[in-house]
């Protein structure tokens, strides 16, 4: 395996945008495609059109009816197909599975959190910490934690949290704006560190250009007013830093007749 070219995409309803799907697929052609918020269960996903008519015979599911969902869509063999439970929470938010080379793909969708940033009056705002809190435990628990590990892993996914001041239109404006407040970036910057995961984009990009992956529906025209956050990320260990040659946020997909407000992050790695 040469290259392996690795997309993650907050698709809001896989039914609802498979035109979309196999519009990306076509113009950027990715090895594996971790989606989430597919918001379908299992039995009615269109598993025969991802193996059959866009060509990614081996799929990863875990998903509910209407809410939440992640899957892995992949051409190379999985195994090791995993889930974990988080928060005491069945609510299908992470899959996991290893790929040729014995590399561990983790797919992750992190709760939005509500709209009011106080976890005594929001207990979506609550869910969400706690489940940050606990993906620093995890993290810090897998074998190699704390940036040690020589094991080839990627977690990639919607994590619902622009960290940086450059991952959002206004630092000063969204600084008590769910996505975007100090209990959360400082909490995923946490769970980041716990493992020593790099962030694949901002390797790639630095830590000040703006990024981002994600636009509100609200806004009529998108990139007139572009007022993004980067809540869509990849992070490597550094036994795979090294073999990272690109990472792209493809805005494209935004413009697309029903598009997701999130675009697909991609990146290459060349092993």
């Amino acid at each position: 395996m040469p290259a392996l070219r690795l997309a993650t995409w907050n698709i809001n309803s896989i039914r609802s945008r498979l035109d979309s799907l196999d519009r990306f697929v076509a113009a950027e052609q990715p090895d594996v495609i971790c989606l989430q918020e597919t918001r379908a269960q299992d039995s009615d996903f269109p598993l025969s059109h991802i193996t059959d008519g866009l060509g990614y015979p081996h799929v990863a599911l875990k998903g509910q009816k209407m809410h939440s969902g992640v899957a892995i869509l992949s051409r190379l063999p999985l195994t090791r197909i995993d889930s974990r439970i988080w928060c005491g929470q069945d609510d299908c938010r992470h899959l996991s599975a290893v790929l040729a080379g014995d590399i561990e793909v983790h797919n992750f969708y992190v709760p939005a959190g509500g709209d009011v940033p106080d976890p005594a009056a929001n207990a979506k705002f609550a869910h969400k910490l706690a489940f940050l809190d606990e993906m620093k435990a995890w993290g810090k628990d897998l074998p190699g934690g704390g940036g040690r590990s020589r094991r080839k892993r990627v977690l990639v996914g919607d994590l619902n949290v622009a960290p940086l001041p450059s991952d959002v239109w206004s630092h000063k404006q969204l600084l008590n704006i769910v996505s975007h407040t100090p209990p959360e970036t400082t909490r995923l910057d946490a769970a980041r560190d716990a493992h020593g995961w790099i962030d694949a984009v901002r390797h790639s990009h630095g830590p000040d250009a703006p990024l981002y992956t994600w636009w509100s529906y609200r806004a009529k025209d998108w990139r007139a007013s572009n007022r993004g956050r980067r809540l869509d990320h990849v992070w490597l260990t550094p036994a795979l830093a090294g073999a990272l040659t690109d990472a792209r946020i493809i805005d494209a997909t935004r413009d697309w007749p029903k598009a997701s407000d999130h675009v697909p992050v991609m990146v290459r790695l060349d092993l």
